[in-house]
């Protein structure tokens, strides 16, 4: 979907540039798929603030995704594409022969009316899922599983993709958005082409207001604030922090490497920083 500016008839849309959604779905989801939203305000269960810079927003309805596909040999039917304020990429509804309705991840290329299916052995086009052992190598793929019948986990956000690049002693090797290179058990699903919306990195938002909307709150440099607040606050006038970037609990930031699962290193055949470093 193209982008859509506009003339600057105030200062909130001189610079605005949205999404044109005119071909996704304006009304309300479907009720069966829904289920109801609680504010958090970025607090967790002890009451205390776990995220900061969270509050307030438009009220949610979530909608359930199918991010298993575990419906084998169902052709299903692509009844609309819709905007879901829970994550970047749109979703479509799906029904299935069998009346069964659900919502998926829509890739690109998918349009109402068209037809797909989850089998263990599918066609490759956009929306079809299979086990990573049926895949031709080289499949551009998204919402992959980690762990069997676990869900996708991998490569669900807008635009996002990772490719199928090998297949090696039951696990298969996918290249990742960050470079990574990692393997995953062949019997973990993955649904063929890259997800919807990729368009989503180019909005412009264009004012305070529209991100109020989305529950977001200001954003304060730790260095503005008081040294009760932040590591980096405090100081006579402006200063600099004056010690290497850290979060408010002291953790260091701006590139330290945080990974701590040694258990799962074995599966990592490329880290994503040596990637970059290649690049």
């Amino acid at each position: 979907m193209a982008l859509k500016t506009f003339n600057p008839t105030s200062p909130g849309r001189r610079a605005l540039v949205l999404i044109d959604r005119s071909e996704l779905h304006k009304g309300r989801p479907e009720k069966s798929l829904v289920e109801g939203l609680t504010k958090s305000g970025g607090r967790g269960a002890g009451g205390r603030i776990a995220v900061r810079f969270r509050g307030g927003g438009a009220k949610r309805l979530y909608r359930k995704i199918d991010f298993k596909r575990r419906k084998f040999d169902a052709v299903g039917t692509v009844e609309r594409l819709e905007y879901d304020p829970n994550r970047t990429a749109f979703i479509a509804l799906i029904t299935y022969d069998d009346g069964d309705k659900a919502y998926i991840l829509a890739p690109q290329r998918l349009k109402a009316g068209d037809q797909v299916i989850a089998a263990e052995k599918a066609d490759v086009k956009p929306g079809n899922a299979m086990p990573l052992r049926s895949m031709p190598i080289g499949t551009i793929i998204h919402n992959i599983e980690m762990k069997p019948e676990k869900g996708g986990q991998m490569a669900r956000s807008a635009g996002s993709y990772a490719q199928l690049v090998g297949r090696d002693a039951g696990y298969a090797q996918i290249r990742l958005g960050s470079g990574e290179l990692r393997m995953v058990l062949d019997g973990c699903m993955a649904t063929v082409g890259a997800v919807s919306n990729s368009d989503h990195m180019n909005q412009n938002l264009g004012k305070a207001g529209r991100k109020r909307h989305m529950g977001f709150r200001p954003h304060v440099r730790g260095v503005a604030m008081n040294p009760i607040d932040h590591p980096h606050g405090g100081g006579e006038g402006r200063t600099s922090g004056g010690r290497h970037p850290v979060s408010p609990t002291g953790q260091p930031t701006k590139g330290r490497k945080t990974r701590k699962n040694k258990a799962t290193d074995k599966f990592i055949i490329r880290s994503r920083h040596k990637a970059k470093k290649a690049r």
